[in-house]
């Protein structure tokens, strides 16, 4: 993976003035100070950014970054260009660790443990106690300093939907609390619930994002989703090869629009509310693998897949994504499509 410079990546400097184009007072976080933990993962680096971004802009008025990770090598390499500001505040330390003191903390976002089936599934005691344990204590300091809290959520909180109709902040399917997966969806189950228990019993201003099938500059090509194996081919000049026959389809949404939409969530989002984010159109992974192979720098690659199986596909639900009603009441809805945001993502990892 592309690591990061002593400046600021020019892929990542254009997402972040698009962001800061879009029709938003973002001067609102001047002066704040926002404690963001998980800073080193793919979706919480893009907000760090931003915020880095106000502070250089205005910096009369900086926005303080407290950056929670546990690896101080990886926070130092992903963040080069940030360290020795006064206002980039690493904190090295497990979210499930009792937190420091801070003088002040306006907003706080968990994006702490694990998001791919290949991480949660080689942890999934720390994939639970990063939703449970980690939520607990970050929801406890926005307690004793009134700040809003932003629970990076995932999709999976609405398990095995029965309907091919757009999913709803309402609407939920069936999981089984032993499935090897069940750390990841039963986790950030528990997570919402605790913040929402939280807004109603204590007053915590808690919004919760449902994130579905988002990807861009900063993904980890050996995480095992399938978007980021066919981008790893892609760069290696390698023909891209399916294990299934493709047919099925996802929404993919870029981090970009899904970093605008968690901000939208941090300035107004409603307390106890949850906010599907992501794409409301999906493509198949069999076109998507073809898209990313005519994107390649090297000419000609191929997609190799076996042919359709009726009966294999019978068996799971082959598409699915989000209504997108609530959330774009706030203001907010994608504008990046996957040919534009896939060649953004492989421009990140060719362009220096």
């Amino acid at each position: 993976m592309k690591s990061q410079s002593q400046t600021r990546h020019p892929v990542i400097c254009e997402d972040l003035e698009l962001i800061l184009a879009r029709p938003e007072n973002w001067q609102q976080f001047s002066g704040s100070a926002v404690l963001i933990a998980g800073a080193t993962s793919f979706l919480a680096a893009y907000l760090v950014e931003f915020f880095a971004l106000l502070s250089e802009r205005w910096p009369d008025r900086p926005v303080v970054i407290h950056a929670l990770a546990r690896s101080p090598e990886k926070l130092r390499q992903r963040f080069a260009h940030l360290h020795g500001q006064s206002w980039f505040r690493p904190v090295i330390q497990d979210v499930c660790s009792p937190l420091p003191e801070l003088e002040q903390v306006d907003y706080i976002v968990h994006a702490a443990g694990a998001g791919s089936p290949k991480q949660y599934l080689s942890d999934p005691i720390g994939t639970v106690r990063s939703n449970v344990l980690g939520t607990l204590n970050l929801l406890e300091l926005a307690k004793v300093h009134q700040a809003r809290l932003l629970f990076m959520s995932s999709g999976a909180v609405y398990g095995h939907a029965q309907s091919d109709a757009p999913i709803t902040e309402q609407d939920y399917g069936g999981l089984d609390p032993l499935d090897v997966s069940a750390c990841y969806g039963e986790g950030k189950r528990v997570a919402e619930t605790l913040c929402a228990d939280y807004h109603r019993q204590y007053g915590v201003a808690t919004v919760m994002a449902r994130i579905s099938h988002t990807y861009g500059p900063g993904i980890a090509l050996d995480d095992g989703r399938s978007f980021a194996d066919f981008v790893r081919d892609a760069l290696a000049g390698r023909d891209i090869v399916l294990n299934s026959d493709g047919l099925g389809s996802r929404p993919f949404c870029y981090v970009g629009d899904a970093t605008a939409a968690f901000l939208l969530l941090l300035l107004r989002g409603e307390g106890g509310n949850a906010y599907n984010v992501g794409l409301d159109q999906e493509t198949t992974i069999l076109d998507l693998a073809r898209l990313i192979a005519g994107l390649s720098a090297t000419p000609g690659l191929k997609v190799i897949h076996p042919p359709p199986n009726p009966q294999r596909q019978a068996l799971f639900r082959s598409s699915g994504h989000f209504d997108l009603s609530k959330i774009n009441d706030l203001g907010w809805r994608p504008s990046v499509l996957p040919q534009a945001g896939f060649a953004r993502t492989l421009r990140y990892f060719t362009q220096r």
